[in-house]
């Protein structure tokens, strides 16, 4: 499949059977993760992995989102190391270069059949609590993972995109 077939084909999975992740296929989604472009190539990420009942059991305890998936991944960043613009000033990386990284780890699973959601319905405070993260990480997505249960399909949302010319202008 190419790319833009993979891009259209894919879809937010909601609804997981419990097959563990191979430990491969997980190291390749983590991967692409790694090597996905960052402002200045300074890497502010962090992904923290929740395979573990316990780990897991503490996202569930303050994300409604997590959807019993198999392996979950929290998306940080971490502000020290994130780029600042200093043509723009208070503009910081960390969020843009987290957003790159849960794409490329996203389709990156698609494309090895894994299933996957990103997240953005949490409390960061509270999911960096429950998890005992460091202060100077900012908790960006969660991103559950595993194959997709029989009966799961794209919601109708799926779909539904905008016209061309209404989100692409030539100058």
């Amino acid at each position: 499949m190419n790319f833009l077939e993979l891009a259209k084909t894919r879809y937010s999975v909601r609804s997981y059977d419990q097959r563990p992740v191979e430990d491969e296929k997980l190291t390749q989604i983590l991967e692409a993760g790694r090597v996905a472009p960052t402002a200045c190539n300074k890497q502010p990420q962090m992904i923290f992995v929740a395979k573990s009942a316990a780990a897991r059991k503490k996202l569930a305890s303050v994300c409604s989102c997590t959807f019993d998936a198999p392996v979950i991944l929290v998306v940080c960043y971490d502000r020290t190391l994130d780029w600042k613009n200093p043509l723009s000033p208070g503009y910081e990386s960390g969020e843009t270069d987290a957003a790159i990284v849960t794409t490329h780890m996203m389709l990156e699973a698609a494309s090895l059949g894994i299933g996957s959601c990103w997240v953005g319905y949490f409390p960061p405070d509270r999911v960096k609590a429950a998890l005992n993260l460091p202060e100077n990480l900012t908790v960006s997505a969660l991103l559950p993972l595993g194959y997709p249960a029989a009966d799961c399909t794209p919601a109708p949302m799926h779909s539904s995109i905008r016209e061309y010319n209404d989100t692409i202008c030539e100058l």
